[in-house]
């Protein structure tokens, strides 16, 4: 800083620089361009060897990828195969496909849902709380001194190799591709993460109308929102501002999460978990955006 910069500070301000300049060097920085996968699963045992065929295609330097989940009432051999992964990768793999960090965390929530109740509109509020509390306890233990952040479903089918990469080289706070499912009756690929959304006129009227403790939550007949989502977008917008994410495949600058932006677990402009974290980033400036034309994919359920 050039010292007629300095001079416009206050004796305070001009203390507080100083002080920053004697510990600047004993400060970890984040290093640069690694990359924290953070995945939080339960009962996903027939979803573990495509999750980590898809790791083991991504384009990016092994070196600096970290990967950490949260495996939370599971019952099955989830936590197992995690186990037996980690064992695989950091100990017997060629050193070239060891990760930076491979760590395993355990917290059980006690929250028992049946599968055929998972995507009932009035268990949704609890359910996606749930998912809060797992999010915010993963990555709250597990991230060090990542420049980047990647939360992953657990059951995506597939991402592109270079995924990692594209989604960067945007250079934005929070970014989303849009996630999609196989119809296999039509053989065609509809959106699956209606959580990627970008507020209209319309849905803002809907919203101003709306009791203080009421949740609002996408994809539901009975529940008519009128927010846009990825697939309702042009062909030359191929990115865009979003007021809501999904969880299913988003990158985030490490700084968003470091600020103190992490999952609602308590209503925040009506949303909780992903959508909540979207709206509480962009409350505390940060841009979220959205990509309609570049597609992963989830498995079917």
């Amino acid at each position: 800083m050039e010292a007629s910069e300095l001079a416009t500070f206050t004796n305070e301000s001009r203390t507080i620089l100083v002080n920053n300049r004697d510990v600047a060097p004993q400060t970890i920085e984040p290093d640069s361009d690694s990359l924290l996968i953070l995945t939080p699963v339960k009962n996903n045992a027939e979803n573990t060897a495509i999750y980590f065929e898809l790791i083991d295609t991504l384009k990016y330097p092994r070196n600096k990828i970290s990967l950490a989940f949260l495996v939370s009432d599971s019952t099955d051999q989830t936590q197992q195969m995690l186990i037996e992964s980690k064992r695989w990768y950091q100990e017997q793999a060629p050193k070239e496909l060891r990760f930076k960090r491979f760590d395993i965390f355990r917290q059980d929530f006690f929250y028992a849902l049946p599968r055929d109740e998972r995507h009932l509109r009035e268990k949704q509020r609890d359910r996606r709380i749930m998912m809060a509390r797992a999010r915010n306890y993963l990555w709250t233990r597990a991230l060090e001194d990542e420049q980047w952040v990647l939360w992953i479903d657990g059951d995506l089918e597939y991402y592109p190799p270079n995924i990692v990469h594209d989604l960067m080289a945007y250079d934005k706070d929070v970014i989303v591709p849009n996630c999609v499912v196989r119809n296999d009756t039509e053989n065609i690929d509809i959106v699956y993460d209606f959580n990627n959304w970008q507020e209209t006129p319309e849905s803002l009227a809907m919203i101003k109308k709306l009791k203080e403790d009421d949740y609002l939550v996408e994809g539901y007949d009975s529940l008519e929102t009128r927010r846009k989502y990825l697939d309702n977008f042009a062909k030359n917008e191929t990115v865009v501002p979003l007021d809501g994410v999904g969880g299913t495949f988003t990158l985030v600058k490490a700084r968003v999460h470091r600020s103190g932006v992490g999952f609602p677990t308590l209503l925040f402009q009506h949303q909780v978990e992903t959508e909540g974290f979207a709206k509480l980033a962009k409350a505390n400036g940060f841009g979220v955006f959205g990509l309609p034309f570049y597609y992963v994919r989830h498995v079917v359920g």
